[in-house]
């Protein structure tokens, strides 16, 4: 499985931006997501969205009503669709998939499979 992040770069605040994920060697139903990680601090989830079938999407509280997640499941892209960017936004941001079937519980806090990461930053 790869994994393999684009689109991350600068923006000021109240800007947008979108990343992509494009994904290879997916082969079952799958969860996918976004998760960051800024300096000195823990990952954390951004927003996540399953598989096949079902459009179950999990976000961050802190992202709300800013940030869309999507996915074209014939091109197997994941998109982040960031607005309203805050300083705050600011950290290396991670693809990440699993199985569907872990939708509840490593979906949501470790995927399995995860890509190299892309930096956005924001400055006010």
């Amino acid at each position: 499985v790869q994994l393999v992040e684009s689109g991350g770069g600068s923006a000021q605040a109240g800007g947008s931006l979108r990343l992509s994920c494009a994904a290879s060697g997916l082969t079952s139903s799958y969860c996918m997501g976004w998760f960051r990680q800024a300096p000195g601090k823990e990952r954390e989830k951004v927003a996540t969205i399953d598989g096949d079938g079902s459009t179950r999407v999990s976000q961050a509280d802190s992202v709300k009503g800013r940030f869309t997640i999507s996915k074209d499941k014939a091109k197997k892209i994941l998109y982040l669709q960031m607005d309203s960017l805050i300083p705050e936004d600011t950290a290396m941001y991670y693809c990440a998939a699993d199985f569907a079937l872990w939708w509840g519980t490593r979906c949501q806090t470790d995927p399995v499979y995860w890509g190299q990461g892309t930096q956005v930053t924001v400055s006010s």
